[in-house]
């Protein structure tokens, strides 16, 4: 499998991300947003969440090819040792191990962070459509998440429901 360079993410690195991201918001019901956010929403989301978490990127010979990062699963305090997550990686560079070799790494500094349990709410259709496959379930269960909650039709893209799934993944001893 081909090694990609892993960094944190900068402020600098918003317009590249965004570009990743835009397609999944403009042409799939992998996020739930209707409009892509403006370049500078975006850098202070990078700002926002690398505050207390991981926001990572891959890069192949100095082009960006997708990002993970962490952030907070729910404000309560006893939340603490829980993230959730979430994965992009760009749609013309899939299946080259980019998305494993990123949660590899977000995995192992949330790990460091004393982070016990990875969160993923992905968006689900029973019958896969023009906007959503099934991937991402099989993505995560291929990392050892198990799914853990089914909401139904509690998301509406592009004139149609959408279900969310809960997939967890227990990264630490719970002790």
């Amino acid at each position: 499998m081909e090694q990609f360079n892993i960094r944190p993410a900068t402020p600098n690195d918003a317009a590249a991300l965004l570009a990743i991201y835009a397609p999944y918001v403009a042409e799939t019901a992998i996020s739930f947003e209707y409009e892509v956010p403006s370049e500078e929403e975006f850098r202070q989301r990078i700002i926002g969440f690398s505050k207390d978490y991981p926001y990572l990127l891959a890069e192949e010979d100095g082009r960006i090819v997708g990002y993970a990062y962490a952030h907070i699963f729910h404000g309560r305090a006893a939340y603490q040792w829980s993230v959730e997550t979430s994965i992009y990686v760009d749609r013309n560079e899939k299946r080259k191990g980019i998305g494993k070799q990123l949660h590899e790494a977000l995995e192992q500094a949330l790990k460091a962070q004393g982070i016990l349990n990875m969160e993923a709410a992905i968006a689900y259709v029973e019958q896969e459509d023009e906007y959503l496959t099934h991937d991402s379930i099989h993505f995560h269960q291929c990392l050892g998440y198990k799914k853990v909650a089914h909401f139904h039709q509690c998301g509406r893209k592009f004139g149609r429901w959408y279900d969310v799934v809960w997939m967890e993944k227990l990264i630490g001893d719970h002790h």
